[in-house]
């Protein structure tokens, strides 16, 4: 089964939302595509704990991956796998599709050289033996929503020569849209990043979105909201989650965009250094 929300077990067990581990971090990114008759699956994961990350190399766990559509599906991993395909007539992911990545004991495992618990564990965690089987670990949760044309892809640019202005950003149906006046203001056989500015503006107009469409007041706690029914909000909400973002208001929008995305102020500003180091 997949775990959305913490659940109660015997012993602890390591999640992002976990009080049990203090070194929790367990991230799961998944990009779904179409390869002839297969659904391909590639994904990567991080995972702080020590502890656990030795239990995977020794043997002693294992990572399995679980896509759940109309039914369940589980797929044992290698340690170093990064992708599944399954062909198209064993899943449809025509419904919300949601993926998550577990840790499996493979032998009785004993917490006493756990280092990762929170220190409330330390003066009995000898005595705490997980039996074979058991569920260790969690990770977030990804959700691939079929009804979405473009399900991976936030950002769309569109040129039109007739705008009253040189840029315009519009959030459409599940995509931020940037439009150009003019091919060249899409700086085209230049470094993509120098787009960078462009795709920040789009993030905090769609996030000022997010907020005004989502909450009756100031601040949104991602923990209690339910899934948007907005497919552009949707694709956010899952990119915060993801990220671990918490929570959202309109004073710390920056701070969510530093969160979810990948460097994005530090790749604009190397690459108009890179512009420069050309043309010095």
């Amino acid at each position: 089964m997949i775990y959305r929300k913490d659940a109660n077990f015997p012993y602890p067990v390591m999640s992002n939302t976990s009080s049990s581990f203090s070194e929790n971090y367990f991230n799961l990114d998944v990009e779904v595509s179409e390869n002839g008759e297969f659904y391909r699956f590639d994904f990567n994961y991080e995972i702080d704990s020590e502890f656990m990350k030795g239990l995977l190399i020794n043997g002693k766990a294992q990572l399995i991956l679980i896509i759940q559509s109309r039914d369940n599906k589980f797929f044992k991993l290698n340690l170093y796998q990064g992708k599944v395909e399954i062909h198209k007539s064993r899943i449809s992911i025509n419904n919300r599709t949601s993926i998550q990545m577990h840790i499996q004991a493979l032998q009785d495992i004993n917490f006493s050289e756990n280092h990762d618990l929170n220190e409330f564990y330390n003066q009995f965690k000898e005595e705490l033996n997980v039996p074979k089987f058991s569920l260790l670990g969690y990770s977030n949760v990804i959700v691939f929503d079929g009804s979405m044309k473009q399900p991976y892809q936030l950002f769309e640019k569109k040129l039109d020569e007739n705008l009253k202005s040189d840029i315009k950003i519009e959030l459409g149906l599940e995509t931020i849209i940037i439009h150009y006046k003019h091919r060249d203001y899409q700086l085209t056989g230049l470094p993509n990043a120098l787009n960078n500015a462009y795709i920040y503006t789009g993030l905090t107009k769609a996030l000022q979105s997010f907020v005004i469409n989502n909450s009756d007041d100031e601040d949104i706690y991602l923990a209690d909201l339910e899934e948007p029914e907005g497919l552009l909000d949707l694709k956010l909400y899952n990119l915060m989650k993801s990220k671990n973002v918490t929570d959202i208001n309109m004073d710390n929008i920056d701070e969510v965009i530093y969160q979810i995305s990948d460097r994005i102020v530090e790749r604009f500003t190397s690459a108009i250094k890179e512009v420069e180091s050309i043309g010095s």
